[in-house]
């Protein structure tokens, strides 16, 4: 081989190596690119993720925004905010105000053995109800009373008769739930127990009212009735006749039982 020739060998030699340097370069740095737009991605995931928490914690919850709903009363009421709610015959000289809670298990127990009175008393028109709604119990965790409370609304927007035998659907002994299992916060449990009566059974506008949360601010506007009630009541239930409390045989509580129950209003109501 001349000396030219290996001049040049050894030229191009350098040269391909130079190349590949260059292009090894290239590919490091790239990489190096790479990683530093990765970890950019990553913290900014991070610091997103952390935000999008933090705005998650203090987004307000679902009743907490219902408060800012537009107030619609359900039919059948009357007051401020549409939160009297009076069922029964309007030439009933006597008025019952039950005070209670959805989730409530006196409440239930009280409604599972005098309810059938209270109702047939309500059709005789010895007395009307005036109720309220208290939610107090989702205060210990759940939404069911607010819920159950808005679905109330929705069959009382049907009749005071649905109202009346929704309610007592609520508090029977298949239907109302442990006071620690908040099933009431389930649409669909609210329109399954709706079912059992008939003005609601398959009724669309009802379940739509209840999907809807179409009476959720009428709820809210009811408990807060409760919450200011000018009674005294912190309790459920609580039962009043002619302004009068109502109680059993131990002077405090409700009457659990239909013989005190109906000793206690004997004594109270106007003939």
């Amino acid at each position: 081989m001349s000396k030219r020739n290996s001049q040049a060998a050894k030229s191009a030699a350098r040269e391909r190596l130079r190349q590949e340097r260059e292009r090894e370069a290239k590919r490091a740095k790239a990489k190096r690119q790479s990683l530093v737009v990765l970890a950019v991605i990553v913290v900014l995931a991070i610091v997103g993720g952390i935000g999008y928490l933090v705005m998650q914690a203090n987004k307000p919850s679902y009743w907490e925004s219902a408060k800012n709903d537009k107030l619609v009363a359900p039919k059948n009421t009357s007051g401020s905010n549409g939160t009297t709610v009076v069922v029964g015959k309007s030439s009933a000289k006597n008025t019952l105000k039950e005070y209670e809670d959805s989730r409530c298990p006196i409440c239930a127990q009280f409604e599972q053995s005098v309810g059938e009175t209270v109702q047939k008393d309500v059709k005789d028109g010895k007395y009307k109800i005036e109720y309220i709604g208290a939610t107090f119990i989702d205060g210990n965790g759940g939404e069911g009373s607010k819920n159950a409370l808005s679905a109330l609304g929705a069959a009382l927007n049907v009749s005071p008769d649905a109202f009346l035998q929704y309610k007592s659907a609520l508090y029977s002994t298949k239907y109302h739930p442990d006071e620690k299992v908040d099933k009431f916060k389930d649409d669909a449990y609210l329109i399954k127990v709706a079912n059992t009566v008939d003005a609601l059974k398959d009724n669309k506008a009802f379940q739509k009212d209840v999907k809807d949360g179409t009476f959720d601010k009428w709820a809210l506007e009811m408990s807060a009735k409760f919450d200011k009630n000018k009674d005294g009541v912190t309790g459920t239930p609580t039962l009043f006749m002619n302004g009068k409390k109502l109680t059993g045989s131990d002077g405090q509580n409700a009457p659990m039982t239909v013989q005190e129950f109906n000793t206690a209003v004997d004594k109270l109501v106007k003939k």
